[in-house]
């Protein structure tokens, strides 16, 4: 091995070992850490991140990247070492400008910004977190600006850190084809939103019983238990310290059955993708995802492509009725699966159905873009949010849990992260046409038989971890980049055909 690289590997070991401690107190936070405990966490979180920081940001680091990034030097890598190399210089160049003071206090506020936020969703009252999350958009607004080069604005620069050379510019082409075509199928069909019952769906569905189908439907689609759990949380997730070591949670309402079933089916996609990264670098920087877009493609793959299908349910129906015979021994398939695919604009966009899913990241996006570049105020933007579900979606929150303190996204810092979702939409469908072309899919499906299509991910996606981008996978597996129109033919036609327009 090369002796720089082999150097650079002792610090590569020590950042993933503080990044997996950073990991399992993120996922305790989330699920079974008391609510008193954040305060004093908070504080063993920053000394982590501190220590973090470190193991990257040195000198001895940024020479050695600089070596391996050298034409001579390189010729000795392979292709995972190079990609590795890329992965932590482009890191090292997004880190190195932070002063470690500010990255660890950064670190501990949005340790304890979730439990604030939640809080506050609780109570319904943005109030309660306008103060925290201010701070957060000044360190957001405070660190991008330490990375700008020219004249490249603030907010391109964090959205290339979730979606690498997808700026506003290119973004807002990708949404305006969106707007275009599906806002107006959108109004035909909510014309006619009262052809479909799905009344069955809002019984009461006991609490167990949907956590016990939760596992079963998350292993049938190809969760391996002896490398992930699943546990529940306030806001559905999935995170991993590696490839054998990959969680996920979901929530869990009593009078919801299909909300539950479709996060467990999403987050699987999520946990399916990491468990299929090599062996070789998943305890690297680049084992993980490629990008939020293309794991955004793999959940919504598996949720939607797959789980809204009626070739899905035929194997799968009758278990579901098992565990609610009460509830569903009367509702035909047929009738199932037009619910769980029908289109009605909703609030929450957690709980939105494939056709207006994208206006709600829509909504998400301009309104970041208003905040980085705009510089709107924090206290403005309930106001804000309300007018846009009015303007896009026709309805109003009537308070802010079911408004802006739905998603816990920016407690975290996560700026720039939301196009992934619509990014990911349209990348699900434009996969699910190539692989329809190379395998029987349906066939697959009704035969309960999940096997071959996750494969074909790993085969073409999962494997790579972050060694390829978003375009580079396309590219490489259909000979395309990035493409809306099949996200528009496969809405387009689905429910043209569901509502008969």
């Amino acid at each position: 091995m090369n002796k720089a690289y082999a150097k650079l590997c002792e610090y590569i070991e020590k950042n993933i070992s503080f990044r997996e401690a950073l990991t399992l107190f993120e996922w305790d936070n989330e699920t079974l850490a008391p609510e008193a405990s954040a305060e004093n966490t908070s504080k063993a979180i920053g000394v982590i991140s501190g220590e973090y920081f470190k193991t990257l940001i040195n000198d001895e680091v940024k020479e050695l990247l600089t070596v391996l990034s050298g034409e001579e030097e390189g010729k000795s890598l392979d292709f995972n070492q190079k990609a590795i190399v890329k992965n932590m210089k482009k890191s090292y160049e997004q880190m190195e400008s932070i002063p470690p003071q500010e990255y660890r206090a950064y670190s501990e506020l949005t340790a304890k910004a979730p439990g604030i936020w939640a809080r506050a969703k609780k109570n319904k009252s943005f109030d309660e977190f306008a103060p925290t999350l201010e701070e957060i958009i000044n360190y957001q607004k405070k660190f991008a600006s330490y990375r700008k080069k020219g004249d490249r604005k603030i907010y391109d620069i964090l959205l290339d850190d979730f979606e690498e050379g997808f700026s506003m510019e290119k973004l807002d082409i990708f949404f305006d084809k969106i707007k275009a075509s599906l806002v107006p199928l959108l109004k035909q069909v909510t014309d006619k939103k009262d052809m479909i019952d799905k009344s069955y769906n809002y019984q009461t569905f006991d609490k167990e019983k949907q956590l016990a189908f939760g596992k079963f439907i998350s292993s049938y689609v190809g969760f391996d238990y002896s490398k992930g759990v699943l546990a529940e949380s306030a806001h559905p997730f999935t995170t991993n310290l590696h490839n054998k070591d990959v969680r996920i949670t979901t929530h869990i309402y009593p009078n919801n059955l299909e909300s539950s079933i479709f996060s467990v089916i999403h987050e699987s996609g999520h946990a399916i993708y990491e468990m299929g990264i090599d062996d070789a670098i998943t305890l690297t920087p680049v084992g993980g995802g490629s990008s939020m877009g293309i794991h955004e493609s793999q959940s919504r793959f598996f949720e939607n492509m797959l789980g809204r299908s009626e070739a899905f349910w035929l194997p799968v129906y009758p278990k579901l009725v098992e565990y609610f015979p009460e509830q569903l021994s009367d509702i035909p398939l047929e009738q199932f699966i037009a619910g769980i695919n029908k289109s009605e604009p909703g609030l929450i966009r957690t709980e939105a159905d494939e056709l207006s899913y994208s206006l709600h990241i829509i909504i998400r996006y301009e309104i970041e873009k208003m905040i980085f570049e705009e510089n709107v105020s924090v206290k403005d933007l309930p106001a804000i949010w309300n007018r846009k579900y009015k303007e896009y979606l026709g309805i109003e929150p009537e308070n802010d849990a079911e408004g802006i303190l739905q998603d816990i996204h920016w407690a975290g810092g996560s700026f720039g992260y939301f196009p992934s979702y619509a990014l990911g939409s349209a990348i699900s469908a434009q996969i699910y046409s190539c692989m329809a072309k190379m395998l029987p899919v349906e066939e697959h499906l009704k035969q309960g038989n999940l096997a071959p299509i996750v494969a074909f991910l790993k085969e073409h996606i999962h494997k790579y971890g972050a060694t390829k981008n978003t375009s580079e996978l396309l590219t490489g597996m259909m000979k395309e980049d990035l493409n809306a129109d099949y996200y528009v033919s496969y809405l387009t036609d689905k429910y043209t055909k569901l509502y008969n327009l």
